[in-house]
């Protein structure tokens, strides 16, 4: 696991990390198959559920109805953007209408069917588990997605080897979020299934859209080493995000992944998300554990199991 040759000093490797047998979804889960669930029980997301007073008790009532986190590239001409600039909040995003509610997934011309071999996006940690438990599977730990990532390619830098190309996946060609060439033949979210697999037959484990893992965030994977199936449960820590405890691993990248910023198209590459958060860049795929149980073995300083 993790990577000793990236400046990024959340990927910084164990010692041998073993997982037992499983078996992993060959694509992101789409939005078809998202739809029959929601179909079957009802399910609201959390994108599509007022903000909680409880938990936003200043906000007015306006400012607390449902909606999600949606990217807008840089207006043509603009030649610097502030960090982080291009998230805006937006009443109405949620997976059905992912750029808001007069977004194409809204349009009854169009319909869900028309984008029903893309992955589901604006799932939160919560609509990812929901999903998880109606369909039998589990999501990944981040040891197995990153297992299954690296496609037999022990210590590759990417899924295909160890040089980055633009026609691989679906990433960001240009300068982000100034311009984007489209070289890889797409300017958002691709179908899935849309370019060649890893070496394990796995489609989009690299780009894309993040997919949830269970694992909590920590800063490296020391205490991973020499684990049967670790599993970081209960607590998280990012420095970047001191103030958030229960912070999740994402992996894989993403669209906007470009090598300027962000580059993490890499089995090693990981980054932190709030479980309440859902956005257009941010899906998910599972995993059918074929031995009964996982072991958590990760421990607090104090030698507790967290």
């Amino acid at each position: 696991m993790g990577s000793d040759n990236s400046s990024f000093v959340e990927e910084r490797s164990p010692g041998d990390v073993t997982v037992t047998n499983f078996c992993i979804d060959k694509y992101e889960v789409k939005n078809a198959q998202f739809g029959e669930f929601v179909k079957s029980t009802g399910y609201v997301t959390v994108a599509e559920r007022p903000l909680s007073q409880e938990q936003f008790p200043d906000l007015p009532d306006e400012q607390r109805l449902p909606g999600s986190l949606v990217f807008e590239m840089a207006k043509p001409g603009v030649k610097q953007v502030s960090f982080l600039s291009w998230w805006h909040w937006t009443t109405g995003a949620n997976w059905q209408h992912p750029f808001g509610p007069d977004s194409a997934l809204a349009q009854p011309a169009a319909g869900i069917a028309s984008k029903s071999n893309y992955p589901v996006v604006h799932i939160a940690y919560e609509d990812a588990l929901a999903y998880a438990k109606w369909s039998g599977k589990s999501l990944p730990t981040e040891a197995q997605w990153e297992y299954a990532a690296r496609g037999g390619l022990d210590g590759a830098t990417y899924a295909w080897g160890n040089e980055y190309s633009e026609h691989r996946a679906n990433t960001w060609q240009g300068i982000f979020p100034i311009f984007n060439t489209k070289a890889d033949g797409h300017l958002g979210i691709a179908p899935v299934g849309s370019f060649a697999p890893n070496g394990y037959g796995l489609y989009d484990m690299t780009g894309n859209v993040w997919e949830w893992t269970t694992d909590f965030f920590q800063v490296g994977h020391d205490r991973k080493s020499h684990q049967i199936n670790p599993i970081a449960l209960n607590q998280s820590f990012d420095p970047k995000k001191p103030d958030e405890s229960k912070l999740h691993v994402i992996k894989g990248g993403s669209y906007l992944c470009a090598p300027n910023y962000c580059s993490r198209f890499r089995p090693a590459a990981r980054e932190s998300e709030s479980p309440d958060t859902g956005t257009t860049h941010i899906g998910f795929r599972l995993v059918k554990n074929l031995v009964s149980s996982t072991l958590p073995l990760m421990k607090n300083n104090n030698g507790t199991t967290d």
